[in-house]
């Protein structure tokens, strides 16, 4: 079977054509530019392009199936040649669907938290020796890549993103999956430049649920009101498993879920980590896994790459990355870093990256976010707001926004580096949440000032 990937070099997009070259499929690709790692690692399988450009003559009416990622234009010439021979064409959430039609699909969904939970599944079938397919986002200890393929698992496990499926289909990817058993993790507006309302937002959740296998089962946080309400207005007729934070206490720094055997030490923390294994453990059962597995096997979880994903520790100081960018998952991050270390000072830093996050509309949803950190930077780049073609930002109205006259605000990278490297290193935990990184910063330099190696 002979399949080529328009913008093979993205995330999603590289792991897939490398799951499916291991399956025994012929792939081409192309892209404009393409970075590591995914650079690498397609040219260890040989398909790194030869070259980086759009190359119409690549197709042909022999080609059964062409993959098209975000990244590419509806003007992309290759896309054109692909309609012009009249080739199938897949969004990536399609074509994994093309492949698991037949198999139990398990998705996880959810404005946050889908990545862990997907990763503590997948981390609690391979400690107990459960072979299945799978999607997830982030790469995984242990997982060499992100999407495992194969004809013979029985199960397959999706992580569900809510964002558009390609540059032709504005679907979001969720809603292609048709899941046998699904999760709903939480819902918190999102993407407001794709889903300019939250009623519309919401409307994305409502279609999923509805999307599910007649007879299937929504495993569901019933401590989300907005989760809550999409769940029991649902006419689907499936299963309804609501789960909620189960108890738990931190003790000098370590978190200890309960259970019927007693204190279990875990290596995640926060509330909202908490919750997420309470849905995990929901799925996990309800794929053959009893409760004692699930226990012994999380026990051992360290959690996804960079959701509070620890970069160091000293005898003095901790420093933890996570991906948060939403308010949700800001607050959220920022509450479990205090209530693990209260006894330390907490330096949280947040970078504003995305779209939302820079929109000055958007903005007042950040606040309080940040109000439980001793220390409180936000950093932003005014090139990317100019980018992304919004109104310029200035630091008053961050400040406003989150109601935090004591806010720092930073807008040079150099002004940004300096401050952190002034702080006091005795009992700190710094926390830097961002999806990009901070205009440059030098993670691993400010760890070796940190005394960390």
């Amino acid at each position: 079977m002979r399949i080529h990937f328009i913008a093979i070099g993205g995330s999603a997009m590289h792991n897939l054509a490398l799951a499916l070259h291991d399956k025994g499929y012929e792939i081409s690709g192309s892209d404009d530019v393409i970075f590591e790692p995914s650079k690498s690692r397609l040219e260890r399988q040989g398909l790194l392009p030869e070259q980086f450009g759009w190359y119409p003559g690549k197709l042909d009416k022999n080609i059964n199936a062409v993959i098209l990622g975000m990244h590419a234009k509806k003007d992309n010439p290759e896309l054109l040649k692909a309609q012009e021979l009249g080739l199938k064409i897949y969004s990536y959430p399609e074509f994994l669907y093309e492949q698991s039609k037949n198999k139990t699909r398990v998705v996880i969904g959810g404005s946050h938290g889908k990545t862990t939970i997907t990763s503590m599944i997948l981390h609690v079938l391979a400690y107990n020796g459960k072979a299945v397919d799978y999607m997830v986002g982030a790469q995984l200890e242990g997982f060499n890549r992100m999407v495992h393929l194969t004809e013979e698992n029985d199960f397959i496990v999706l992580e569900g993103d809510e964002y558009l499926s390609s540059p032709i289909d504005k679907r979001p990817k969720f809603h292609l999956y048709q899941p046998n058993i699904a999760l709903l993790s939480g819902i918190a507006w999102d993407h407001m430049n794709v889903f300019p309302t939250f009623e519309n937002y919401l409307q994305q959740f409502q279609i999923f649920v509805d999307s599910i296998v007649k007879g299937g089962s929504i495993t569901y946080n019933q401590e989300d009101k907005w989760v809550a309400e999409v769940v029991e207005k649902t006419e689907n007729t499936i299963r309804k498993f609501p789960y909620g934070t189960p108890d738990y206490q931190v003790i000098e720094g370590q978190t200890y879920l309960s259970t019927e055997e007693g204190p279990l030490p875990i290596e995640v923390f926060g509330k909202h980590n908490l919750s997420n294994l309470a849905g995990a453990k929901w799925i996990c059962q309800q794929m053959g896994v009893d409760e004692d597995d699930f226990y012994q096997a999380i026990s051992t979880f360290k959690g996804a790459s960079k959701r509070l994903e620890k970069l160091g520790e000293s005898k003095s100081s901790v420093v933890f990355k996570d991906f948060a960018h939403s308010p949700s998952k800001v607050a959220a991050t920022t509450k479990a870093s205090k209530e693990q270390f209260p006894d330390k000072k907490l330096v949280a830093c947040l970078e504003l990256h995305t779209y939302s996050s820079l929109n000055e509309a958007f903005l007042s949803h950040y606040q309080g976010t940040l109000d439980v950190a001793d220390v409180r930077a936000v950093f932003y780049s005014p090139e990317s707001v100019a980018i992304k073609k919004l109104a310029p930002l200035s630091a008053e109205q961050i400040r406003r926004a989150f109601k935090n006259e004591k806010l720092e605000v930073f807008t040079d990278p150099a002004e940004f580096e300096q401050f952190l490297y002034q702080q006091e290193i005795d009992n700190t935990v710094f926390l830097l949440m961002s999806s990009g990184n901070y205009g440059g910063l030098d993670l691993q330099a400010f760890l070796g000032h940190l005394g960390i190696s």
